[in-house]
This record gives C-alpha cells, sequence and structure tokens, in this order.
C-alpha cells in the first residue's frame, strides 16, 4: 500500500483573473488553479519558499500530494504544468490535477535492497551498485506501493537484478518496456571492470528518464 505521501499546504485564493494573481505574488504567493475529479476548478495559492523547495527538492512533476486547503477536504492530486518567469525562471503558476483513486499515475517508487548480509559478492569485496534507487511504476492511486523490494542473497560479483526479477505491486507496471538493470555487484576497486559498468549503468538511466508525467482515469 502507499507509503507517506507528502502534504502540499495551499489556500483558497479569493478572486480570479490577471488582477489577483499579481496580488497572490505581491503577498509572497504562488497562484494556482486545481482542477478535475469531477469537481469545479479550485484557485489556490501557495507559499513562494513552500513551492520553491519542493520545485529543488526535485520531481515535482512526478510527484503526488495529499493537497490541503483550509475548508476544504483533502484531495490527491499532481502538478501537471509550472509556468516560470522567462528572465528569473522562478514559479508563476501552477496548475494542479485532482486524481481519483481509480486514476492510473507514473510514479518514481523507491527501491529497497534486502540479503545484503548474505550476499558472497559483497563478502569477496565486491560492492553493491545502484543504477536505478529508484524505479518508475504506472500505478493506480488509491494502491501506491511505499517500496519495491531487490533480494541480493546469493549474488556473485558481476551478477546484476533487472526488473524482471523484482515481484511488483499488484496492478503497478514498469513505464519501461524491456528488462533494465536496476542494480549490480561490482568487483573490488582495482580489480577493473567496475568503473565500465558504473558508466553504462548511469548512460542507460539518462536515456531512459521521461519529464512527463502521464495520468489516465479509469
Amino acid at each position: 500500500m502507499a507509503g507517506e505521501i507528502p502534504d502540499l499546504i495551499a489556500e483558497a485564493r479569493t478572486g480570479t483573473g490577471k488582477g489577483a494573481a499579481r496580488q497572490a505574488r505581491r503577498e509572497g504567493k504562488v497562484p494556482g488553479i486545481v482542477y478535475g475529479g469531477g469537481a469545479d476548478p479550485l484557485p489556490i495559492q501557495i507559499p513562494f519558499n513552500v513551492l520553491l523547495k519542493n520545485l529543488k527538492a526535485g520531481r515535482f512533476l512526478s510527484t503526488l500530494f495529499n493537497l490541503k486547503v483550509e475548508g476544504q477536504e483533502d484531495v490527491r492530486v499532481i502538478c501537471r504544468n509550472v509556468q516560470r518567469d522567462v528572465v528569473k525562471d522562478l514559479p508563476t503558476h501552477v496548475d494542479l490535477m485532482r486524481l481519483r483513486r481509480t486514476s492510473k499515475v507514473s510514479l518514481f517508487i523507491p527501491v529497497e535492497v534486502i540479503g545484503e548480509e548474505k550476499c558472497p559478492g559483497i563478502k569477496k569485496g565486491g560492492s553493491l551498485t545502484m543504477v536505478r534507487p529508484e524505479v518508475e511504476l504506472r500505478v493506480t492511486a488509491g494502491d501506491i506501493p511505499e517500496q519495491i523490494t531487490i533480494d541480493i542473497e546469493g549474488l556473485e560479483i558481476g551478477d546484476t537484478i533487472t526488473i524482471s526479477s523484482v515481484t511488483l505491486p499488484e496492478g503497478a507496471k514498469a513505464t519501461i518496456d524491456r528488462d533494465f538493470v536496476i542494480a549490480n555487484i561490482s568487483p573490488p576497486k582495482g580489480l577493473g571492470g567496475g568503473s565500465d559498468d558504473e558508466d553504462e549503468g548511469e548512460e542507460e538511466v539518462a536515456a531512459d528518464e521521461v519529464p512527463a508525467t502521464e495520468v489516465s482515469e479509469e
């Protein structure tokens, strides 16, 4: 089941249009709108520092949030767009989309490693290299896994763990179709081969990154 979904605190915004948006920015807040989910659009505003902190944390467009607005029921949302100042590159407006529990969404799920104490490769001086400490999965908004688990018990130096060897939560599917590497047991430094494996893994991640988050209602 889902782990801790981070809260995003916002305020209901009175008035719409450019005038109301400018007033929000003068007060140190970023105007925005919440839409979808079978409800009317809700104008909101988020404290500038709060939004900027979340943006700097990374993957803001692929993180599910629990939106809290005083006087409104909490709702799960995902960001669909952040408008920025063309000169300062600072956020000026944010669009949030409500999600039903049955909505499908692509999110990065952290990888948990078990079995390290029973891994011969590590006992022989090898090291665990995490090619993907997070894996992007297509999941249902009402049943988001806290993590996926890989077991390295019995693995030797040079062995790899791919997505096909992982038992994914029911209803979850990797967004990448091919059988990609999540982690490997690298040889001790100085024995050769380790740096090449790591470099190859880093290139693989860069090539597969998908910045846009897909959402579908079902």
